[in-house]
């Protein structure tokens, strides 16, 4: 199927098909009716790009087939055509414009080649690059890699942890955002395609670390629309049998709002992952709409801090007050409270004072390769963070001195 799909309605066939033939010509598929019920039927299931619509229509004239259209919240760009005069057609303009249709342009009869192809070639639509083949396409040609963000456990100082997170260089547009490709796959089915490969690949690289002396557990972020698919905790316990892996060491990280739709249905899929040892996070915490007895209900392990919150902890004594209380509540909860966006050692100091348990960001390590991940580790163990946290921890020469 093309971008650009033209529906011609016109109670008159040979115009239909004149319309039709140049519109081929210029690139379109197109489909030509000259009823308003067949037209209102192709509207609902072929879904035009394109509208070319008579408005001297017999029966059903063209102003109530526009009134249909702004019903159901057509988005295509509509052409109207008529042998009344021009400022009649005008009028019909205007009022489906004010109903919220895309009305691009008003041709009447006798219409010119000229004048059609130009109009037709004027609002072409390009073919959109960004499809679920593209993405199977990109899988297939090792498009996609993996890089992780260290999470440091802020009583210790220690890294003990990683979240994962998908990146694409596209063969010819280079770089492609997870803010572009990501909600298209959510919004059809490449999104399962995605969960199994960062699946995978996620697992077999905490083998490979496992197998280089490396222990690390991985935070996964996962689709709500992914939740909904039956096998799903099989197919992440099978992942891990392949790469000798407990599923414990596995966080499956869900947004906030994703976590709140259909809770019931949540809470099935949720209870089931847990119940094989997988560990749950609710992501960006703050920024949904949760309830607390969903919040309670839902078999959660931890609370991660929206970074709203987190990056002026500091300085406003708002977010300040919510950063507390939302690690309050995960511990009320039995949960752990992580915080995302950690951008200073002022906030780091306060997290830990406020009792968070652990917490992500830039000051920690930026996301990076797999084979870079040691040197993050490394490079955060000898930090002036982790070395004053370490001299305030040890015994001073007094109290050993006490205890001898």
């Amino acid at each position: 199927m093309t971008a650009n799909r033209l529906l011609i309605v016109d109670d008159e066939p040979a115009i239909g098909a004149f319309i039709g033939r140049v519109a081929a010509n210029a690139g379109y598929e197109i489909l030509a009716v000259s009823t308003a019920d067949k037209f209102l039927e192709h509207v609902r299931n072929w879904r035009p790009t394109h509208i070319m619509m008579d408005l001297q229509m017999p029966v059903v004239d063209g102003l109530a087939l526009l009134s249909h259209l702004a019903a159901q919240k057509c988005k295509a760009s509509i052409i109207l055509i008529s042998g009344v005069d021009r400022s009649v057609v005008e009028a019909a303009r205007r009022i489906a414009i004010e109903r919220g249709l895309d009305v691009v342009s008003a041709l009447t009869k006798p219409i010119r080649v000229a004048d059609l192809t130009g109009i037709l070639n004027e609002l072409k639509r390009e073919e959109p690059w960004l499809t679920v083949a593209a993405i199977a396409a990109a899988i297939d040609h090792d498009e996609f890699h993996l890089v992780y963000q260290p999470k440091v456990i802020l009583e210790s100082g220690e890294i003990q942890g990683v979240e994962a997170l998908i990146r694409w260089q596209h063969s010819q547009r280079g770089p492609i955002s997870p803010l572009e490709f990501i909600p298209f796959a959510e919004s059809s089915a490449a999104i399962d395609q995605l969960t199994h490969w960062v699946n995978r690949a996620a697992c077999e690289q905490v083998r490979a670390w496992n197998e280089a002396g490396l222990t690390l557990d991985v935070a996964l972020n996962i689709s709500a629309r992914t939740l909904h698919e039956p096998r799903l905790a099989e197919a992440l316990e099978s992942q891990c049998r392949k790469a000798e892996l407990a599923p414990a060491r596995i966080t499956l990280e869900l947004t906030e709002t994703a976590a709140m739709q259909d809770a019931i249905q949540m809470m099935d899929v949720l209870t089931r992952l847990r119940v094989k040892g997988f560990k749950l996070a609710i992501d960006d915490f703050g920024t949904g709409y949760s309830s607390l007895v969903q919040l309670h209900r839902l078999p959660f392990n931890e609370i991660k801090i929206d970074r709203t919150f987190v990056a002026d902890c500091t300085t406003s004594a708002e977010s300040r007050s919510i950063v507390r209380v939302v690690i309050d509540l995960a511990h009320a909860l039995g949960m752990q409270a992580v915080a995302e966006g950690v951008e200073s050692a002022e906030a780091l100091d306060l997290l830990r004072t406020l009792g968070c348990d652990e917490a992500q960001g830039y000051f920690i390590s930026r996301p990076v390769a797999a084979s870079e991940v040691p040197l993050a580790i490394e490079r955060h163990s000898q930090s002036d963070w982790v070395r004053q946290l370490r001299s305030r921890s040890a015994p001073s020469t007094n109290d050993v001195a006490s205890r001898g």
